[in-house]
Order: C-alpha cells, then sequence, then structure tokens
C-alpha cells in the first residue's frame, strides 16, 4: 500500500488542485468573454505565433499541448473552421502535416492577448512577490522535465504525425 501525504503535504496538494482549478476556470471565462478563444484556442495560436515560419508539425503542436493525436486534430479543425489556422503538407515531409497560423489567427491573438495578460496578471502575477515568481517558475519548470522526460520514455517508436 502506498504511504499517505503528511498533513502539510496534504494540504499543499488540495491547496494546489482547489486553487488551480479555479485559476485556469477564471483564466477561460476571461479570455471567453473578451475574446471567444478557448484558452486551447490562445494555447495554439501562441505556440504558432511563436514558431519558426508560425508553423509547427502536428506531433510536435500535440506534444507541446500535451494534447493527444486525436484532441489536437479536432483542435485544430475547429479552428480551421474559424479561420484561424492552416493544416498544411511538410514541406520536408509530404507524410505528415503542419499547423500554420493565417493572419485571422495572429489578429486575433494580438487583440485577445492583453486581455489576457491583465487576466492572469490580476488572478495570479500580481499577488507574488519575486521570491514567490521564481520559486513557482523553480517548481515547475522541475516538475515540467521530469514529466516530459517520463511521457518521452513511455512514447513508442514511429508515434505517428498526423
Amino acid at each position: 500500500m502506498t504511504e499517505s501525504l503528511d498533513r502539510t503535504r496534504l494540504a499543499a496538494w488540495r491547496a494546489y488542485i482547489e486553487a488551480s482549478q479555479r485559476l485556469f476556470t477564471q483564466l477561460e471565462d476571461d479570455l471567453r468573454a473578451d475574446s471567444e478563444l478557448s484558452f486551447a484556442d490562445y494555447h495554439v495560436l501562441v505556440l504558432l505565433s511563436e514558431a519558426p515560419g508560425q508553423r509547427l508539425r502536428m506531433g510536435d503542436l500535440a506534444s507541446r499541448l500535451v494534447f493527444s493525436p486525436s484532441r489536437l486534430t479536432y483542435q485544430i479543425s475547429s479552428m480551421q473552421k474559424r479561420g484561424l489556422v492552416a493544416r498544411q503538407p511538410c514541406p520536408d515531409d509530404r507524410r505528415g502535416s503542419e499547423a500554420v497560423l493565417t493572419a485571422a489567427g495572429l489578429l486575433t491573438l494580438r487583440e485577445a492577448a492583453p486581455h489576457h495578460l491583465k487576466s492572469v496578471r490580476t488572478h495570479l502575477m500580481d499577488d507574488l512577490d519575486d521570491a514567490e515568481v521564481a520559486c513557482l517558475t523553480r517548481v515547475f519548470e522541475r516538475l515540467g522535465r521530469r514529466l516530459r522526460a517520463g511521457r518521452d520514455a513511455s512514447t513508442a517508436p514511429g508515434d505517428s504525425d498526423s
């Protein structure tokens, strides 16, 4: 049987779960009210806007979003219908495809970003001092590296970029 958490760690775990869910819900509610984008829409637009040529292979995008291939396909299809992204064959490998940011998608991101940033500041960042920001950054970067490494190790070779 797995050992229980001590009171301090249990309190930290519960505080993290409840606050992170409330924070995510608030940020998504604000994003939808200001821009009609979901958090997933916004994240896709940000990642594509920062990528070389504003395009990413579908497999790379799924990995960065922590989405299954089928979830990413659904997400990109939904965004394609709204003109925010396009899906194109990879120039280097015609078997794969890429998500590409459209001009409309970039404009939508530019219009949504100031409102989203205000929400992030209001509901999280403005309440933290520099030491707390540094601590959160260290903790979540370390956890992210460990979780990515575990996921990468369990990913079977030959996974598709479809």
